[in-house]
């Protein structure tokens, strides 16, 4: 069982071809929408990749579900972290 605590944390999402990806990882950060305190996007960075950080406040098991499903997403490359400790 995971923790249950929310703590704070982030998202990296290299997005490798945004016209083939955007549309899916657009909708998985909607459903998970109540997780995200901050979204950044930069657009075509180096050619078509796109890179998008969140900010989230989650559980482990809430941040396993999103990263899972953004990571099998075709041209996609997921990285996360979450605070040691939960602060509120």
């Amino acid at each position: 069982m995971g923790n249950s605590h929310k703590r704070l944390g982030f998202v990296g999402i290299i997005v490798e071809n945004r016209e083939q990806s955007a549309e899916n990882v657009n909708a998985v950060l909607s459903q998970h929408a109540d997780l995200i305190l901050a979204r950044t996007g930069l657009p075509n960075v180096k050619g078509s990749n796109s890179v998008i950080t969140l900010v989230i406040d989650a559980t482990t098991d809430e941040l396993g579900m999103l990263t899972g499903l953004l990571g099998r997403i075709g041209g996609i490359s997921v990285k996360s972290g979450l605070a040691k400790n939960n602060h509120s």
